[in-house]
């Protein structure tokens, strides 16, 4: 193990994000925006998901440690062979990545010891962090990965969440939210999301709990979040955990510059193919590495494109029911629409496309992350969530006019003509005017680069001396 040594006017602070990208990427994107600030980084995950990052910037890779622990190895039938993310395994088997995950908890223990960092920024699953701040005298950070207005959502942390999170409680906004709001389950989405808080954990310490006693010890939660956009959920979330809040900004990216990057042959295809379409014509779709979409899921998404008439550019992964490479698309769908699509099988540079002039708009799921990242490059949203935070994103986009939510029957599915009737909305229809002005002017905010970097980090990065310095 890495041992690191500061000069006694650095910050030093260690990340602690959980095995799952939709965590790993913005501690690794705060990590990066810390380093800019001088702090020193060091970023704690297992080997495979080190690896699975995005390549460090060269200037910063002096300030970011990134420490591989590897994970312990379970029962093959409990959790498969380099298993190492949420994205390698079905939701039934997360329980066990989290027993494996807490087996983390001495090797973490010794890099802290040897290292006494100023500060531990840690996730909610970590919960046997807190007993290793404590005995080192080191200070705690809760990073909340979701939306304010999720966090709002939940509710003041307490050990009657668990409790409090019947199917029935959470089809409206709870009732310390005073303001106008739609952000809240469906009947079907919170019976879904029910399940989950209340599935037995192989672990015997559930989510909740985890989640509980992390931010009783922390000294602050941070999230990443603006005043601009979410600034009456940060404000009511301050209130309700009556501790520093702090938004960290949205951390955007740099403009990606694409003749900085070693093009693979299926890259300069994609690329080839987008230069040769108009501006803000073309829909980007893409559910992510968490989002496991049934057949019928895939071909009504499928069929909803082929219906809108609309140029777009389809990031697939092949589906687990998949047998060959051909049956996970409907039959002629890629000749019925070779003259206007693109669909691209595994890995790709998606912030590099949604930067692409000729990108307009996005159909996904609603991950907060990938919400901010589409807005930033002025692309329309059209939302179809599923799991966790993605339905509570969707309705507080909804409410800023921010996005088009594709509408579902009772029973939770979809339809082609609904995915069809949002695309066209959010892109050429008439209708959509006002949604593509408030994109427009929400780009300008999510993209200030200045603004979230000097004006909300630095803000950060001042707390933390400052609690340094009082030691609190």
């Amino acid at each position: 193990m890495q041992q690191v040594k500061m000069a006694e006017d650095i910050i030093h602070v260690v990340m602690l994000p959980w095995l799952a990208f939709g965590h790993l990427i913005p501690f690794f994107k705060l990590s990066i925006a810390l380093a800019k600030s001088g702090v020193h980084v060091s970023y704690i995950s297992t080997p495979k998901n080190i690896q699975r990052l995005p390549k460090l910037p060269s200037t910063l890779s002096h300030l970011i440690n990134l420490v591989e622990i590897s994970l312990p190895s379970l029962n093959t039938n409990l959790l498969p062979e380099g298993a190492e993310a949420t994205m390698d395994i079905p939701i039934d088997k997360i329980q066990y990545l989290e027993e494996a995950y807490d087996q983390l908890q001495s090797p973490v223990k010794q890099l802290i010891s040897n290292w006494l960092p100023d500060w531990i920024i840690c996730d909610y699953s970590p919960h046997w962090i807190v007993e290793i701040a404590q005995e080192f005298h080191v200070k705690l950070i809760y990073y909340s990965v979701v939306s304010a207005a999720t966090l709002v959502f939940l509710g003041p942390p307490s050990n009657t969440m668990k409790a409090r999170f019947s199917p029935e409680s959470l089809t409206a906004p709870p009732e310390w939210v005073t303001f106008p709001s739609s952000v809240a389950y469906t009947r079907n989405e919170a019976i879904a999301f029910s399940a989950i808080v209340h599935q037995k954990n192989a672990s015997e310490v559930s989510g909740i709990e985890r989640l509980v006693k992390v931010i009783g010890a922390a000294k602050a939660v941070i999230c990443c979040s603006c005043y601009e956009i979410e600034g009456e959920y940060l404000h009511l979330y301050n209130k309700l955990v009556q501790k520093p809040v702090i938004p960290i900004g949205l951390l955007p990216v740099e403009m990606p510059q694409r003749e900085i990057f070693e093009e693979s042959r299926s890259e300069s295809k994609i690329f080839e193919w987008l230069d040769k379409q108009e501006t803000k014509s073309v829909v980007f779709v893409g559910f992510g590495s968490e989002c496991k979409l049934s057949k019928e899921q895939v071909f009504e998404i499928a069929y909803g494109l082929e219906v809108s008439k609309l140029s777009f550019l389809w990031a697939l992964r092949k589906p687990n029911w998949s047998c060959n490479d051909q049956d996970f698309l409907p039959i002629g769908f890629g000749e019925r629409t070779s003259e206007r699509g693109l669909v691209c099988m595994g890995w790709i540079p998606q912030q590099e496309i949604l930067a692409h002039s000729s990108i307009g708009g996005c159909l996904f799921h609603s991950g907060w992350g990938s919400a901010i990242e589409t807005l930033q490059f002025e692309n329309n949203l059209v939302v179809l969530p599923f799991i966790i935070d993605q339905p509570l994103n969707a309705r507080l986009l909804v409410d800023k006019g921010l996005a088009i939510e594709v509408k579902r029957y009772e029973d939770g599915r979809f339809s082609r003509n609904e995915i069809a009737k949002s695309l066209r909305q959010a892109m050429v229809l008439v209708e959509g005017k006002e949604l593509r002005v408030k994109t427009r002017e929400a780009a300008v905010i999510v993209g200030n680069l200045k603004l979230h970097q000097d004006h909300y980090i630095a803000e950060f990065v001042q707390f933390l001396k400052d609690g340094i310095k009082k030691r609190i």
